[in-house]
């Protein structure tokens, strides 16, 4: 249990009232890609003391969209620390749909990591996987479609 943020991973800031209310997420950028993660608080469990499902998806669909808004432009790889700092709130983008497959779970104090494949990202409509590990153990894997809205 590491029960401390990994070297590299800087605080992700947001405007969303939501992700705010349910963070604090944290990101590195992997060459064109940002790994997301999470340290499990009390607030991200279940009564059980383990990952609640819902934290996972919301974990899943927050890393999906700043790596399709990532892909799509939103954000310069080249200036990583300035989109750490802004998100990627005019990325014009919604999720059509989502689902996530649950194959172990996480624990209060736990580090969770986002990785993200961003299988296309084109003008109307963006494809992706995430896969949610906790050290060596993968815990989920969710599929996302984003429709690309007007620019």
């Amino acid at each position: 249990m590491p029960d401390a943020i990994p070297e590299g991973f800087l605080p992700l800031e947001t405007n969303s009232p939501f992700n705010q209310s349910v963070g604090p997420f944290y990101c590195r950028q992997d060459g064109d890609s940002l790994v997301m993660g999470l340290l499990i608080g009390e607030n991200h469990c279940n009564t059980s003391g383990r990952l609640h499902g819902g934290m996972v998806a919301t974990l899943a669909d927050i890393a999906l969209g700043h790596n399709v808004g990532f892909a799509l432009g939103y954000g310069d790889t080249e200036k990583f620390e300035a989109f750490r700092a802004q998100g990627v709130p005019g990325a014009p983008i919604a999720t059509v749909s989502m689902t996530t497959d649950y194959a172990g779970t996480a624990r209060l104090g736990d580090w969770v990591e986002v990785r993200v494949d961003v299988q296309h990202a084109g003008k109307s409509i963006a494809f992706a996987n995430a896969y949610l590990h906790s050290g060596d153990r993968r815990i989920a894997r969710s599929s996302a479609v984003y429709k690309v809205l007007e620019r």
